[in-house]
């Protein structure tokens, strides 16, 4: 490289060419002098014309692609090993091992793919956490999901090409985060693919259990949560109602579905605490990835309690409305719900903030952490073999560790808020444990 071209160059450019790093047309590329070119690794990591990379948070892991197809700008990411992001924007968000994103992407605060997730063309995701396999066809927006399901790339949970999550209502909330899988199970990597057919849509809150399909083509405002089934409709009320703003009229369901999705990300923070920790310890890059993809899992519990939050800020307009303007039958019930949501938010609050650190049962833990430890020690660092390697005795145990653990703070909760619990028996929100 001649000298003119070197006054062209940053310094941190120059810098990482010099360990290693394959950059193509250098004098395209922007990299902050608030990165830490520590924290990007020489071994195979090749960065295409026109990318970004910005935030002292970044990290960039060995034989890592950006922008193959596009300009990438990635803004204090944690991006594992073997990860492709073939263009797009990336911010605050985590890539395990193999995950991979197609060109025109936005994945935005909190994300988190786990290995082997991935995305095609022009998708969209917030607050989302996908775990391995999971795939995204083209033109999907999937913004305040969990998607659990799947063995292998080859039998994966899918979303089908021009989906839509609906996150965000007309009375302007966002308490609808949607759980499809769940935690307890989905960690155990030995559940059935869920499929989302293409050109159809979710309108959260929602909970869809193991073996779900929806047809193409279908919106679908309901919950499924006891799965191997094929859903032809929507599951809505076919006749028009009249629609007054600020009126919730189901405030049950769209607050036990997300207290149930936040009792969920919970137990996943404990899996990553005691299960997932270990796995990430072989390097300095290493450790960092797993802070970065914790640091998510208590952004993404964060935004939960504080969507909920402003739920119940709602309420007092809702039952003003009720009073002023429905006439019916049921309208006692669900008045006194949203009156007790608004009354006991404080105490709801104080529960959740301090269920953040339950351990669930120690009988169940400590012997299901105790295999996985031998294991790793005969079999090594890989993380999904040993998961998928496990016999079913100890997948059961460890599911149910993390069950009693969801199963806790739901009761916990709903003990501040007893005129909730008829509504949560007739939901059936609490199902069978494992399978």
């Amino acid at each position: 490289m001649g000298a003119t071209m070197d006054c062209r160059i940053s310094q941190k450019i120059q810098l990482l060419i010099k360990k290693g790093v394959k950059i193509a047309n250098p004098s395209t590329v922007d990299i902050g002098e608030e990165v830490e070119i520590e924290n990007i690794s020489s071994d195979g990591v090749v960065i295409y014309g026109g990318c970004k990379i910005y935030g002292k948070k970044t990290l960039i892991m060995s034989r890592v692609k950006l922008g193959h197809k596009g300009p990438v700008t990635i803004e204090n990411c944690q991006i594992g090993p073997d990860v492709d992001l073939k263009g797009g924007f990336f911010c605050n968000s985590v890539f395990l091992q193999k995950a991979n994103m197609g060109y025109g992407a936005e994945v935005r605060d909190a994300c988190i793919l786990e290995e082997e997730a991935n995305g095609a063309h022009v998708v969209g995701l917030k607050h989302t956490i996908l775990f391995p396999f999971v795939t995204l066809g083209s033109l999907v927006n999937f913004c305040d999901c969990l998607m659990a399901g799947g063995t292998s790339r080859r039998n994966h949970s899918e979303v089908g090409s021009s989906y839509v999550h609906f996150n965000f209502t007309p009375n302007h909330d966002k308490a609808t985060a949607s759980l499809i899988g769940d935690v307890p199970r989905g960690v155990m990597l030995n559940q059935k693919p869920i499929f989302l057919g293409g050109s159809g849509g979710l309108v959260g809150p929602s909970q869809l259990g193991y073996g779900t399909v929806i047809a193409a083509g279908v919106i679908y405002r309901g919950d499924f949560r006891e799965g191997d089934g094929l859903l032809l409709d929507g599951g809505a009320r076919k006749s028009n109602v009249t629609f007054y703003p600020g009126l919730y009229l189901n405030v049950a369901r769209r607050v036990l579905n997300s207290i149930n999705y936040i009792a969920n990300l919970i137990a996943l923070k404990q899996w990553y605490v005691h299960v997932r920790c270990p796995f990430f310890q072989e390097s300095h890059m290493s450790r960092e990835l797993y802070e970065g993809a914790l640091e998510k899992v208590d952004l993404a519990i964060d935004e939960r309690i504080n969507r909920l939050k402003a739920l119940s800020n709602n309420m007092p307009q809702s039952v003003k409305l009720y009073q002023n303007s429905v006439r019916e039958k049921d309208t006692q019930e669900t008045m006194h719900q949203e009156k007790e949501l608004f009354d006991r938010w404080n105490e709801i609050e104080d529960t959740l903030y301090l269920l953040r650190k339950e351990f669930g049962e120690i009988p169940q833990r400590n012997p299901f952490l105790e295999k996985i430890a031998k294991e790793r020690l005969e079999k090594g660092n890989d993380y999904i073999g040993l998961i998928q390697g496990l016999e079913q005795k100890w997948t059961v145990m460890g599911a149910k560790w993390l069950q009693d653990i969801v199963d806790d703070i739901n009761r916990k909760v709903l003990e501040k808020i007893p005129s909730f619990k008829n509504a949560a028996n007739r939901f059936q929100w609490e199902d069978a444990r494992t399978a």
